[in-house]
């Protein structure tokens, strides 16, 4: 009797096990993509960024001709703009782009703080830098964005 009652565990595992692997066939999950609702209302903010984008040689020649006002005035208005634009974007994008748009955007206000410092003291090489820095910052933002958006931009 207990004999039996091994053999009959046994085929029941291997039932268990036959039954599960030939279970139905998996489905694919699709990766997740932009719904057009999404795509809008990134469309509505990109033109800020790339209008702020499209400046970049405007603040340079104000770091070159050290003008500092002007450099602080860019940066407490488009460049502060283009910032708040970004963190009003980061919630429409893909999850797994979020957590980069964040960082994206953290790293942009350290430049700019360090770009405003510099321009308080009046240094120019240190402005220079962060004025690269921030506008590399800039173009990693942009590069998150889903293509269609970046269409409306160009």
């Amino acid at each position: 009797m207990a004999r039996q009652r091994s053999i009959f565990s046994i085929i029941l595992v291997f039932l268990a096990t036959f039954l599960i692997s030939c279970g139905g066939p998996s489905v694919a999950v699709a990766p997740p993509t932009y719904t057009a609702d999404q795509v809008a209302q990134i469309q509505e903010y990109v033109p800020e960024i790339q209008t702020v984008r499209d400046r970049a040689d405007e603040l340079k020649n104000l770091i070159q001709t050290n003008e500092w006002i002007d450099v602080g005035n860019f940066i407490h208005g488009p460049m502060a703009e283009a910032r708040l634009t970004m963190t009003y974007i980061t919630p429409h994008l893909l999850p797994k782009d979020q957590t980069a748009a964040r960082q994206i955007t953290k790293d942009l206000l350290t430049h700019l703080v360090k770009l405003d410092q510099a321009a308080g003291r009046g240094n120019s090489l240190v402005a220079l830098n962060n004025y690269q820095a921030v506008f590399t910052d800039v173009d990693k933002f942009i590069q998150l964005l889903p293509e269609g958006s970046k269409q409306a931009e160009s």
